[in-house]
C-alpha cells in the first residue's frame, strides 16, 4: 500500500516565511524573523479563520482572523515582539470549501504575508470622522474603563485589533489631555487569556491602597468571558501604560450570565460598591467590597421596571445636584439592547437613592417608575462615566452606532467612533420628575473655528432661507441658533447636497418635539434598520428652542435646551452636506443667533 503526500510545502514571497498547507483548510505558518509586526491578510466578506499562536510547541492564544481568500481589503498586525528568540508558528483553519490542497495554496493571504516595523495607520477611509474617537484600526465598541489621572483622560475601549468585526475581545487605550485629541496605544492593554475575552469595565484610583496593587494604582474590574462570564481584577501602577492581571481572578462567580461591572469608592459608607449587570434577569446586582478583592452582593434593582425588550448591559450609578434646589439624586445608567425607543440597543435611566446597598428609585405621579432615556437618536449606547473626574464633573462618553448594524455600515478599516464627551446634570421637568441631561463636553468650544455664518436674527417662513456649511474638513462643522415659534406649527432645518441627500430635523412646537428623519441622508441600504425617524422630547420650559448641532463626516449630535435633550445619529452622505435650510409653517419663527462654525 502507498500513501501518497497530502502536504505541499512552500516558502512565501517574504523571507522568514515558511507555508505547509496540510489539507484544504488546515495550513501551518512557520515565522522566523527580527521585525516587530507580521501583517496578516484580511478580506472582509469571508468566515473568520482559526489562527493558534503555538510558541516552542506550546498553545498561547487563539484568535479569529478573516484571513484574505480572493482579494486582500486590509491587512492587521500581530506583534511579534514577545516571541523574539522563540520557534513561533500559526496553526490556521479556514473555514472555506475547496476541492483540493492546490486550490487551497492559492488563497490570497499566502503570497500577501508581510512583515513590517511600523503599522501605516493612514486614514484611507471616507466616513472616519474628524474630531470624534476612533480606534487606529479594527473593530471597537463599548468605551471601557474611563478613568482621569494626573490631568489625562483614559478612554480604554472593547477593541478587536485582528479585523473590523467583533471578535478577539481586548482592552485598547486612547489618552488625550483635552477630551479632543487623542493618542492611541498600538497595542492592547488587557488582552484574552485563558479565562476568555476581555468585556467591559471600569476603573478607579485606589488612593488609600486598599487592594494593595499600590497607592494611587488604576485597578480596573472587568468580565473574562469565557465559557461562562466571570470577574476579574487588573492594576496599573504606571499611570495606564501596562496593566498586570490579579493572579486570584476571578473575583466575582455567578451561576447565570453576569457583565460590564463598575465600581466606585462610596465616601458615604467608607466601602468600594460595584454595579453587575445580570443581563438576561434584566436586573442590576450592587456588591460592596472594602478592598476590591472580596464582594459582597446586598442587593438587586430592576425586576419588571423600565424597558425589560433586551439584555441589561453596561451600569454606572452616581450621585448629582438637582439644578436650581438643594436636593441631589442618585442616577443609574442601565444600557439595553434591543429595546431601545427607536429599535437595537440604547441608553435607559433611573433616577432615585441610594444608601450604599439599595437603589429605590423615584415614581411618577401615578406611582409608576417611568422609562427615561438618555437620548433620542438611534446611535448611542454603552454610556459610561469617567472615574476621577476633576471639579465634580460627571463625564460621559458612549459607543456611536446601534447593534442592529454596526457590522454593517459602510467602512472597512475601522469600524465605529464614540460620542462627543457630554456632562450628565439634573434638572426638573415640568411634570415634576427629575431628568438628567447631557450638555457638550466644555472642552469642545476649543474646537471652534471660524464663524462662516454669523446673523444676529432673521425670519424663515414657507420659502426656505439657505446658508452655506463650510467646505473645509469635509463639512465638519458646528450649528448654534436659538428658536422662537411665534404661532408656526412647525420649524424645519434640512442639511443637503447636490444629490438631493438630506436629514431633515424639524421642530413641533405645540408637541414640543424635535423629529430627525435620515431616510435621505446617503447610504442607508447596508441594513433595513438603518433608514429611520428619531422623535424627542424637548424638555423646554417655553416654547423656545436652543440647539447645537455638532457635525462630522459621518454623523451628527443635536443638543438641545443646554442638553435637556439629545438626538446623535449616523449618516453616510455620498458627498458632504454644504447647504442649511431653515423654513417654518403657518406663520413664521424667528431664528436667533445662528451661527456656523468651521472645526479646527
Amino acid at each position: 500500500m502507498s500513501l501518497s503526500a497530502a502536504t505541499i510545502t512552500v516558502l512565501a514571497s517574504e523571507p522568514g516565511i515558511k507555508i505547509e498547507h496540510l489539507g484544504t483548510n488546515n495550513t501551518i505558518v512557520r515565522v522566523d524573523s527580527d521585525s516587530k509586526y507580521l501583517l496578516l491578510p484580511v478580506q472582509e466578506s469571508i468566515d473568520d479563520a482559526t489562527v493558534k499562536i503555538i510558541v516552542d510547541g506550546k498553545l498561547e492564544r487563539t484568535l479569529a482572523v478573516r484571513m484574505a481568500k480572493s482579494k486582500v481589503d486590509y491587512t492587521v498586525p500581530l506583534d511579534l515582539t514577545p516571541y523574539k528568540g522563540h520557534d513561533l508558528i500559526l496553526d490556521v483553519v479556514t473555514s472555506q470549501s475547496r476541492s483540493s490542497v492546490r486550490e487551497a495554496k492559492d488563497d490570497a493571504c499566502w503570497n500577501n504575508l508581510a512583515f513590517a516595523d511600523t503599522i501605516d495607520t493612514t486614514n484611507r477611509e471616507k466616513y472616519r470622522p474628524i474630531y470624534h474617537h476612533t480606534p487606529l484600526y479594527g473593530w471597537m465598541n463599548d468605551p471601557n474603563g474611563m478613568v482621569y489621572k494626573d490631568g489625562v483622560w483614559h478612554l480604554c475601549y472593547q477593541w478587536n485589533p485582528y479585523g473590523s468585526k467583533w471578535q478577539n475581545l481586548s482592552w485598547g487605550q486612547s489618552t488625550s489631555r483635552d477630551l479632543i485629541h487623542w493618542d492611541h496605544q498600538l497595542n492592547p492593554v488587557v488582552e484574552p487569556d485563558g479565562l476568555g475575552m476581555i468585556f467591559s469595565g471600569s476603573s478607579a484610583i485606589d488612593t488609600a491602597n486598599s487592594a494593595g496593587f499600590g497607592k494611587d494604582a488604576i485597578v480596573s474590574m472587568y468580565t473574562s468571558a469565557g465559557t461562562s462570564q466571570i470577574q476579574s481584577l487588573a492594576w496599573s501602577d504606571d499611570n495606564g501604560t501596562t496593566y498586570h492581571k490579579y493572579p486570584g481572578n476571578p473575583v466575582i462567580t455567578l451561576e447565570s450570565e453576569a457583565r460590564d461591572p463598575n465600581m466606585f469608592w462610596n465616601d458615604e459608607t467608607k466601602l468600594w460598591t460595584l454595579v453587575l449587570a445580570h443581563a438576561l434577569d434584566h436586573e442590576m446586582l450592587i456588591f460592596t467590597s472594602p478592598d476590591m478583592k472580596e464582594w459582597t452582593l446586598k442587593s438587586a434593582f430592576g425586576k419588571g421596571l423600565g424597558s425589560q425588550d433586551g439584555v441589561w448591559e453596561c451600569p454606572d450609578l452616581f450621585k448629582l445636584p438637582v439644578e436650581g434646589s438643594d436636593e441631589s439624586k442618585w442616577v443609574l445608567l442601565c444600557n439595553i439592547n434591543p429595546g431601545g425607543p427607536f429599535g437595537g440597543s440604547a441608553t435607559q435611566y433611573f433616577i432615585g437613592d441610594f444608601d450604599g446597598t439599595t437603589f429605590t428609585p423615584d415614581r411618577d405621579a401615578s406611582g409608576n417608575v417611568p422609562t427615561k432615556w438618555m437620548d433620542y437618536g438611534k446611535d448611542h449606547y454603552a454610556t459610561v462615566s469617567f472615574s476621577n473626574a476633576p471639579d465634580n464633573r460627571r463625564t460621559v462618553i458612549g459607543w456611536m452606532s446601534n447593534w442592529q448594524y454596526a457590522a454593517e455600515v459602510p467602512t472597512m478599516q475601522f469600524r465605529s467612533a464614540n460620542t462627543l464627551p457630554r456632562e450628565v446634570g439634573l434638572f426638573k421637568g415640568n411634570d415634576g420628575q427629575i431628568y438628567a441631561s447631557s450638555a457638550p463636553s466644555p472642552e469642545l468650544l476649543s474646537l471652534r473655528g471660524k464663524a462662516v455664518t454669523d446673523v444676529k436674527s432673521i425670519k424663515a417662513g414657507a420659502k426656505a432661507r439657505n446658508y452655506n456649511l463650510p467646505s473645509v474638513n469635509d463639512g465638519a462643522c458646528e450649528i448654534v441658533m436659538d428658536i422662537e415659534p411665534g404661532r408656526t406649527s412647525d420649524v424645519t432645518l434640512t442639511l443637503s447636497n447636490h444629490k438631493g441627500e438630506k436629514v431633515v430635523m424639524t421642530y413641533n412646537p405645540a408637541e414640543e418635539t424635535m423629529s430627525f428623519d435620515r431616510r435621505e441622508s446617503g447610504v442607508t441600504d447596508f441594513s433595513q434598520d438603518f433608514p429611520a425617524v428619531t422623535v424627542s422630547p424637548t424638555f423646554g420650559k417655553d416654547s423656545r428652542l436652543s440647539l447645537r448641532i455638532f457635525i462630522d463626516r459621518s454623523s451628527i449630535e443635536v443638543f438641545g435646551n443646554d442638553g435637556r435633550f439629545v438626538m446623535t445619529n449616523l449618516v453616510f452622505p455620498t458627498t458632504s452636506y454644504t447647504t442649511l435650510s431653515l423654513s417654518a409653517a403657518n406663520g413664521k419663527a424667528k431664528i436667533n443667533n445662528l451661527k456656523i462654525y468651521t472645526i479646527k
